[in-house]
C-alpha cells in the first residue's frame, strides 16, 4: 500500500493526497507539465517534498535505505544509456537490494522478450529495446510497489500492449502499481486513473467514470469520441 497526505513539490505538485492499495494498477494521465513525473519521483523518495509519503504503512523518511530497494521499484522516463554493459548485467542491478541473490533475473527479462539480447551491449540496443531492459531490471526487484513513468514510451504496439498487460498481472498477485501514459486510450486498461492538472489532483477513479467528455475537454483542451471497436488486443493465453 502506498498512501500520500498533503505531499507538495514546490509549484510542480499542491497538496495531493490518496491512497493506492494492494491490487490495484493506477493509469496517471495529464498534459506535459502537469506533474506526473514529480508525483513518482516524489512517491519514491526521489525528491525533497512535503507533507507525508508512507509505503505499506511504514513513514517514507524511516525506510533504511536497502529495505527500500526491497519494497518499491522506480522506472524513470528516460532509456539512455552511458555504459556498455551487457543487458542481463543491467537487468541484474535490480537485484542490488538483495546482495547476491540474482532470482527473477532471467524470469524478467523472458517476460519483456529481451532474452536473445542477453549479451548485447545495451548502447547498442534501439530505443524499444533500452525500455523493455529498463522495465525488466524494475521487475526484477520483486518490490511489491511498483512505480513506471512512460514505461510503453517508445515501444511498439505489440510490446506496449505487453507492458498493459504485465501491469494487471501484477496487481492481480498483489501488487501495487502506478504508471504514467500519454495515452488516454490505455488507461481504460487500469484498474483506477488519476488526472493531474498543474500540480493539481483533478479526477480519481474508475476510467469510465473519471475520463469524461467534459473532463477531457478540460484538462487535455482536445474533443472527445468514444469508440469501442478496432482496439488493438494481445491474443489470449
Amino acid at each position: 500500500m502506498l498512501s500520500a497526505q498533503g505531499i507538495s513539490v514546490g509549484t510542480r505538485l499542491r497538496e495531493m493526497d490518496f491512497r493506492a492499495e494492494p491490487g490495484e494498477h493506477i493509469a496517471i494521465l495529464g498534459p506535459n507539465g502537469a506533474g506526473k513525473s514529480t508525483l513518482l519521483n516524489a512517491l519514491a523518495g526521489l525528491l525533497p517534498t512535503k507533507g507525508h509519503v508512507a509505503w505499506n504503512g511504514q513513514d517514507l523518511a524511516k525506510i533504511p535505505f536497502l529495505q527500500r530497494g526491497r519494497m518499491l521499484s522506480w522506472l524513470g522516463q528516460e532509456s539512455h544509456a552511458e555504459f556498455a554493459f551487457p543487458v542481463r548485467d543491467v537487468v541484474a542491478q535490480g537485484r542490488h537490494a538483495w546482495g547476491d541473490d540474482f532470482a527473477g533475473v532471467d524470469e524478467a527479462m523472458a517476460t519483456l522478450d529481451i532474452t536473445h539480447l542477453a549479451q548485447r551491449p545495451i548502447t547498442q540496443l534501439s530505443g524499444g529495446e533500452r525500455r523493455r531492459v529498463f522495465l525488466a531490471r524494475a521487475l526484477a526487484t520483486s518490490a511489491p510497489i511498483q512505480l513506471w513513468d512512460e514505461p510503453a514510451s517508445s515501444l511498439d504496439v505489440r510490446h506496449a500492449l505487453e507492458v498493459y498487460r504485465l501491469a494487471q498481472q501484477l496487481a492481480a498477485k498483489g501488487s501495487t502499481l502506478l504508471v504514467s501514459l500519454h495515452d488516454i486510450r490505455a488507461a481504460y486498461r487500469f484498474s483506477r486513473v488519476l488526472v493531474l492538472e498543474s500540480g493539481c489532483l483533478v479526477g480519481d477513479g474508475p476510467p469510465h467514470d473519471v475520463l469524461t467528455a467534459k473532463l477531457i475537454r478540460d484538462v487535455f483542451r482536445v474533443e472527445a469520441s468514444f469508440v469501442t471497436s478496432l482496439v488493438p488486443e494481445l491474443p489470449a493465453d
